[in-house]
């Protein structure tokens, strides 16, 4: 366990079980405090919002929006879940629950899991290249 992770435990008193707090997950999340530093006004469309099961106070997740919506009411989501949290409905019900006028999200060709998540929040394909892009 990281500090990062033990502090986290700590101060919000739960348990962390999401997906690692690795070198990667915290350069994506220090861009996203670079973000809201810049710009504070907007910090909910720039905040990593943890995903805590009420039963037992277990992290099983986090979500979040990538930046401000663009000129269309179009906003990018990010999303992750533990190992053991995959397949339960968690990311179904956190999804749901982010959506704004226009959603959008970018998955791996290869990530089933997640393009399943999507289609049933009603997400549609938009286009497909090195990652499929989705729409609600």
């Amino acid at each position: 366990m990281t500090l990062q992770t033990e502090r986290l435990e700590r101060e919000l008193n739960c348990s962390y079980q999401a997906e690692p707090l690795d070198d990667s997950f915290l350069s994506i999340i220090k861009g996203q405090l670079a973000k809201t530093e810049k710009d504070p006004e907007h910090y909910l469309w720039h905040s990593f919002w943890l995903l805590l099961r009420a039963s037992d106070r277990v992290v099983v997740g986090s979500a979040d929006f990538k930046d401000v919506p663009n000129k269309d009411g179009e906003v990018e989501i990010g999303y992750g879940l533990g190992d053991g949290f995959r397949h339960h409905g968690y990311m179904t019900e956190a999804v749901q629950t982010m959506s704004v006028r226009h959603v959008i999200a970018e998955t791996e060709t290869d990530n089933l899991a997640s393009q399943r998540i999507l289609q049933r929040c009603g997400f549609t394909e938009q286009s497909r290249g090195e990652t499929i892009w989705w729409k609600l």
